[in-house]
């Protein structure tokens, strides 16, 4: 069937799709004219005649798939090379990003594949390609071969978009590589100054969004577009056209009908990438089963991303879920527990989606792991269906897997959602008779029941009980139980116990926990209090949270307050920074308290007059001052 035929066939298919769409707002006048069929479907005869190159592309995905074992169990070689000539996968951009993305865990291993593609196989590689090696290799070790990978991507023309600058620049961090993380941001902005696309593909995106899609869009781009259109170039105006997926639609199409651009993979899949939004999702199916039709895959690394983001509807996750599962590119354990996870979040979650991820999961050849049996478990806690959720636990250690921590941890969420604590608390010392000693995440999540339920004092002997189980207390602990107290409107109790630990226990709690203990004191007028915390922020090298503090003093406090909130706002043995005194200063005026700014001002060093900010304050106290003695320096 030739191109003119199918879209006619996608223009009856969609006309039907459309008239029972919802009306979308701005430009849903376009709907109309997408060019997409629907999502394939058994019953789509046309469909049915393309099951041949569906079992073709299984064939390679197995070729794959031993390709990529023969890679992570040996080490390359002459030898090894040889092996994989014989496999010989099928090498499209579908393909090459699943291994990637299987190999990135080991640089040197995705790095020789990469190489073997390239030098061996003759493959013309693109930016997602080198995108994900480029992530693969930002770690110690791999540095130089890094770099090597950024210039060949700089020679080639590819524009690092932010997401790839974002990981790269994590990923250098985190293994200490800061001079290499300092370079990579200059080498980045260097690139997109001499990137002559950059403001091409500025203006193009510009025009799209400011006006609507017509013949005179068209005529503008047609002249704007000078320079054959490549794969990068189109890429990056989908990734800027997110938030109009229906105008991502319009150039799309514009750029291969006008542009002299045919689609490949790479754009489909960047297509795909933009419309995976809750009120796109018939367009998002549609495209899907054109690209069926057009031979092409949804590749692993968009899988990823649109799961990431979690934008799709949880019942149309489940269906993309489904869908990569019947495809060549199968998802593992990690895509599989990342859905359960998420179908747990819901507050009533479908047990009908949880078992079809289960069974597509099981189906496809895998064998329910521990990671699997949590994630159904947890989702039967969280819904307080705790007898379904022992008999999983039962399941589970027939297969082999004993209860653990994350286990007990779970059912003991549960119970604590129905209020059940006794048995809560009777399961911890079930755990130790069973030789699985209850770890600080199990206690933490007992606690955060009783706190949750008002009952702080039952959380609190819950805690020492653990204390005396030689169990130490961590951050998150400490907050739940903070939370406990101010539910309970016990704030001087909570400040103690925060400040018992602290120089006590000597935790070191989180800087929200601090910023919300003295943002919750100073609004109670509690100011010696909330000062107390703010000097043992400061002990604990985190920087002070005075805010709060001056909202207080500068609407109800005195000068003499003020002189100490300045006094702990030093920094070592120097004086407050002039910046800090105009600060306290220009509070106490903003609050209309003009004779305490100057009782401060008149307190202050000479140099703090001297700011402009102050004399504009008080313009006729204090005229426009220049001659400054040598001691009004010093001060």
């Amino acid at each position: 069937m030739n191109r003119a035929k199918l879209l006619r066939l996608s223009t009856r298919l969609v006309n039907s799709l459309t008239s029972t769409r919802k009306p979308l707002t701005q430009v849903n006048r376009f709907s109309q004219l997408t060019q997409f069929p629907p999502f394939p479907s058994p019953t789509n005869p046309y469909i049915c005649n393309k099951s041949f190159n569906l079992h073709h592309n299984f064939f390679f995905s197995s070729k794959v798939e031993s390709f990529i074992d023969l890679i992570s169990s040996n080490d390359w070689y002459e030898e090894i090379e040889i092996k994989v000539e014989e496999v010989n996968p099928n090498l499209t951009h579908e393909s090459i990003v699943y291994a990637l993305l299987k190999l990135n865990k080991n640089p040197k291993k995705c790095l020789d594949f990469f190489k073997w593609v390239c030098v061996r196989k003759g493959f013309d590689v693109s930016y997602v390609h080198y995108s994900i090696l480029l992530k693969s290799l930002a770690c110690k070790g791999f540095v130089d071969n890094f770099w090597v990978v950024a210039l060949e991507m700089k020679e080639k023309g590819f524009y690092i978009d932010n997401q790839v600058f974002l990981h790269v620049t994590t990923n250098l961090k985190r293994d200490n590589l800061v001079d290499d993380a300092l370079h990579w941001s200059k080498f980045r902005k260097l690139l997109c100054k001499v990137d002559g696309r950059s403001n091409v593909c500025k203006y193009v995106v510009d025009l799209i969004l400011e006006f609507d899609w017509n013949e005179e869009v068209e005529e503008k781009l047609k002249k704007m577009v000078s320079f054959p259109v490549e794969e990068d170039f189109v890429i990056r105006v989908l990734r800027e056209l997110w938030k109009q997926p229906l105008k991502a639609i319009k150039f799309f199409e514009w750029v291969a009908k006008f542009g002299g651009y045919e689609h490949n993979s790479v754009t489909y899949n960047g297509m795909v990438k933009v419309l995976a939004q809750p009120e796109f999702m018939d367009e998002f199916w549609a495209l899907i089963g054109w690209m069926k039709i057009e031979g092409f895959e949804v590749d692993l690394d968009s899988y990823q991303k649109i799961s990431k983001l979690r934008r799709l509807p949880i019942i149309d996750a489940v269906k993309f879920f489904e869908f990569m599962m019947d495809g060549p590119y199968k998802l593992s354990l990690p895509e599989c527990t990342s859905l359960l996870k998420r179908l747990s979040h819901d507050s009533n979650p479908d047990m009908d989606l949880v078992n079809r991820v289960v069974n597509k999961f099981v189906a496809s050849g895998n064998t329910l792991t521990k990671m699997v049996y949590d994630g159904i478990h947890r989702i039967l806690c969280n819904t307080g269906r705790l007898d379904e959720a022992k008999k999983i636990v039962q399941e589970m250690s027939i297969a082999g897997y004993k209860p653990d921590n994350i286990t007990y941890s779970q059912e003991v969420f549960g119970l604590c959602s129905q209020r059940r604590f006794e048995e809560a608390s009777n399961l911890l010392d079930q755990m130790e008779a069973e030789g699985c000693v209850p770890d600080i995440k199990t206690w933490t999540i007992l606690l955060q029941g009783y706190c949750a339920a008002t009952q702080v004092d039952q959380a609190l002997s819950c805690f020492y009980r653990m204390l005396e189980k030689n169990v130490n207390p961590d951050p998150e602990m400490l907050e739940t139980l903070l939370y406990g107290f101010l539910a309970e409107n016990k704030l001087f109790g909570g400040y103690r116990f925060l400040v018992e630990m602290v120089k006590e226990g000597r935790i070191k709690p989180w800087k929200s926990t601090y910023k919300l203990m003295i943002g919750k004191l100073a609004e109670v007028g509690k100011f010696e209090e909330a000062l107390d915390l703010l000097r043992l922020m400061k002990k604990q090298d985190y920087p002070p949270f005075p805010d709060p503090i001056l909202q207080y003093v500068s609407k109800s406090g005195t000068v003499e307050n003020a002189k100490k909130l300045l006094w702990e706002l030093r920094d070592d043995d120097f004086p407050p920074s002039s910046a800090t005194f105009v600060w306290v200063i220009k509070s106490f005026f903003e609050k209309g308290r003009e004779s305490e700014a100057m009782e401060l001002i008149h307190s202050s060093p000479y140099r703090v007059r001297r700011q402009k900010a102050i004399r504009e304050m008080f313009p006729k106290q204090l005229p426009d001052e220049t001659n400054f003695s040598l001691i009004d320096e010093v001060h």
